[in-house]
């Protein structure tokens, strides 16, 4: 029986996906592990896989950003992140870069020892190891254990030819391009991390691995054999690694759909929809439900200008968002405000959504077939935004400018069917997913010796 391990960061958006991915290789016969911290033990339990802690990064989101318990450091630096996004693209990614390091290769050589005790241990055939997980993927080739890439967000996370560089989206939608100097201070600023990052990977290798070959540019290493991406394979894309085999997975959502909604859920649901309403969800994602600012600007500008009701996710803005002169006044028959939503659950029988450009959104909304106003805030929310836009899966706006009118025409736009190309993108994604994923990394991945 093939063995293997899922590295993943304790960050919901990428643990919930990578659980999906090992519960079908699981079906498929393997026997898996999931390697994360203690919070996510029962993630993987759900998903049938056995459970074991690693810690690859100081940072932690386990549903709610603001509400999970950080150390004084890493709160400031979500606080930060969180004004950046106040002030557009060039602020928000400028401040991401500065906090890159800290982030994303975090006690690379605590990592290093960390996975050697886990293999001795565990003695899987290989491993899964999250993109992002920088510090887990240089120990793993640090150490010469076979691994498969998984690429949670869009696929320019790995860049593949010398002018792309990570944190510089690869194109932007049409409603956010930065003016050329902060295009310029972006690149400046990507390619200092490239090269830092690149540094500090050949220096640890040297000293922890002398005689394995150099890892080279260091967001750039992944795996030789197999590369999952978690996106659909769309024309434009930039061009995938040389080597591994690139598995555009288009969706990781589970086989048998959706869990039944609860109770609770479906009286909200039928109270929302009764005399036929339209269903529209909005949620900004983990952290940038944090923005309740522009979720009360979507929803209030849904209710004013569709027959739409309104299920927002805010976090714990819940009180912000309901007390609004702009919602406070709203019936209970077309608003629900909640801290999470079933998004999965609930997609199915939404007409349209609002989100942040996030990849699990993205492609949730075109597997359901549900068009999306995107407002994109960050990281590669840009590119994601670019892309649904260019396949006529959603419309975009500018979140900082989005007044009630323009998200209102935004989504009757969709409700009467501008995002056409969204049924026939999401159907030819069907076929794809985790189980075809995971037959795919057990036919290309070598078994240990």
């Amino acid at each position: 029986m093939t063995r293997v391990v899922v590295i993943s960061p304790p960050f919901h958006s990428h643990a919930r996906p990578l659980a999906t991915l090992g519960a079908a290789l699981s079906r498929h016969g393997a026997r898996v592990d999931f390697a994360c911290t203690p919070a996510f033990a029962d993630l993987a339990a759900r998903g049938g896989l056995g459970f074991t802690e690693l810690a690859v990064t100081r940072n932690a989101n386990h549903g709610i950003a603001e509400t999970t318990r950080q150390d004084r450091a890493e709160a400031h630096r979500l606080r930060e992140f969180l004004d950046a996004t106040h002030h557009g693209p060039a602020a928000t990614l400028l401040t991401q870069a500065r906090h890159r390091a800290d982030d994303l290769l975090a006690d690379p050589e605590r990592v290093l020892r960390d996975l050697a005790v886990l293999d001795a241990r565990l003695r899987p055939d290989w491993y899964l190891v999250d993109q992002l997980s920088y510090a887990a993927t240089l120990a793993l080739h640090c150490l010469g254990l076979p691994y498969a890439t998984f690429c949670p967000g869009h696929p320019s996370y790995l860049p593949t030819v010398p002018d792309a560089y990570f944190g510089l989206p690869y194109a932007w939608p049409g409603a956010l391009r930065p003016a050329p100097a902060d295009l310029a201070r972006l690149r400046g600023a990507a390619a200092a991390n490239d090269a830092a990052f690149t540094a500090a990977f050949a220096d640890i290798a040297r000293r922890h691995a002398p005689d394995r070959p150099a890892p080279g540019r260091a967001f750039a290493l992944c795996s030789p054999h197999a590369v999952v991406f978690n996106y659909p394979r769309l024309p434009w894309l930039p061009p995938a690694p040389a080597g591994p085999e690139a598995l555009y997975t288009g969706h990781l959502l589970p086989p048998a759909g959706p869990e039944p909604l609860d109770e609770h859920w479906q009286a909200v649901l039928a109270r929302l929809t009764a005399d036929g309403r339209p269903l529209v969800l909005v949620a900004l994602g983990t952290f940038l439900s944090a923005r309740h600012d522009v979720l009360v600007t979507a929803a209030a500008g849904i209710l004013r200008h569709t027959p739409a009701s309104v299920i927002v996710a805010a976090g714990e803005r819940v009180a912000a968002v309901t007390g609004h002169p702009l919602l406070r006044d709203t019936a209970p028959e077309r608003l629900h405000v909640a801290p999470a939503v079933p998004q999965q659950e609930l997609l199915p029988r939404a007409a349209a959504m609002v989100h942040h450009g996030g990849n699990n959104s993205f492609t949730e909304c075109l597997h359901a077939g549900v068009p999306a106003l995107v407002l994109p805030f960050s990281s590669d929310q840009f590119a994601i935004a670019h892309d649904a836009e260019r396949a006529a899966a959603a419309l975009c706006l500018d979140p900082n400018t989005l007044t009630p009118e323009a998200a209102g025409r935004a989504v009757a736009a969709l409700l009467a069917g501008q995002a056409r190309g969204t049924a026939a993108l999401g159907a030819g994604l069907r076929p794809y997913g985790p189980g075809w994923a995971a037959a795919g990394l057990l036919r290309r991945m070598p078994a240990r010796p």
